[in-house]
């Protein structure tokens, strides 16, 4: 394949301002086409539906799906079905188990099945891992914080069933500690703050254990106020303290920077995509959201004051 035929279904905030970028800026794409309900891009064929693409559009080699997680698994069962290779915005799906679905389905259906978690790709992810693999760990600590009425104005569907309140970007902390920690580690304890009038909750503590009994301490909250955002993971170690702060982009060592970097994590997600349907190969990783569904299934629960927008 020269080139691949790409087609964006749901063209919303995230698909304007980070996906559509980061697909002009890789020659390994061309954009075909544009399937959205509530927007049309320029130059693009355009649909209101997925449906609509696959029946009257012009051939796509590829879909990428940046609609709801609770419309997701349907469009790329279609899509998949219709022979193309599918990427998934994060998260992957609404329930572990329908991704299951989907990888066994990509696998029938020969095509590549791409779960992409975007701040894996963020900068400094890859020195961080490096660096721990030589490194014992002694504690791990996240805190992942921000107004949720400056970063999701407007978004009612955070607070319904499936929509994951404040483990929205909270499971963005997941998917860097999944990657750059060198075992496996799983929950032993959640406390959960959950708005009277919402779902899902507008905060979290979270305690996990890796395989050797580390301590991993998490804290997400959406009601941080009159700062910058706070995206910062501290690792101790017997060789110094790592802290990757900004979401991953910078990276120091006992206070002192050692690294530091753009904002390309799109970028990487649409390369490693494009090399994945090159290798004939899918990459479903759900680990961060089987943290989520752990804390949502085990995580005490306590009502708090309502949210008002």
């Amino acid at each position: 394949m020269d080139v691949i035929r790409l087609a964006i279904v749901g063209y919303g905030k995230i698909a304007r301002d980070q996906h559509h970028p980061a697909i002009e800026g890789n020659t390994a794409y061309r954009l075909v086409a544009v399937a959205s309900r509530n927007a049309s891009v320029p130059r693009v064929a355009n649909f209101a539906t997925l449906e609509e693409l696959l029946e009257h559009g012009p051939t796509v080699d590829a879909v990428s799906l940046c609609t709801p997680a609770s419309v997701r698994t349907a469009q790329a069962r279609l899509a998949m079905a219709h022979g193309k290779h599918v990427m998934l915005e994060k998260p992957p799906g609404a329930t572990l188990a329908e991704i299951e679905t989907l990888r066994e389905d990509a696998h029938r259906s020969g095509v590549t099945l791409f779960a992409s978690w975007h701040s894996r790709h963020a900068h400094c992810v890859a020195p961080a891992r490096r660096w721990l693999t030589t490194r014992k760990i002694r504690r791990v600590d996240i805190e992942w914080k921000e107004d949720v009425r400056v970063w999701h104005p407007g978004q009612d569907w955070i607070w319904q069933p499936g929509g994951m309140g404040v483990f929205d970007p909270g499971i963005n902390a997941l998917s860097i500690a999944t990657a750059i920690l060198p075992r496996a580690f799983h929950l032993t304890a959640a406390q959960l703050q959950v708005p009277g009038n919402c779902q899902t909750p507008i905060a979290a503590s979270l305690d996990f254990v890796d395989g050797v009994n580390v301590p991993i301490h998490a804290e997400f909250d959406f009601r941080q106020t009159g700062t910058p955002p706070i995206w910062d993971i501290h690792v101790e170690t017997d060789d110094g303290r790592l802290t990757l702060a900004e979401g991953g982009s910078r990276m120091s060592i006992d206070g002192e920077l050692q690294e530091e970097g753009p904002d390309a994590e799109y970028a990487g997600l649409y390369a490693r995509f494009a090399g994945l349907i090159g290798k004939g190969q899918s990459d479903v990783d759900v680990s961060p959201l089987r943290h989520v569904a752990d804390a949502l299934m085990l995580g005490y629960r306590h009502t708090v004051e309502d949210f008002v927008e």
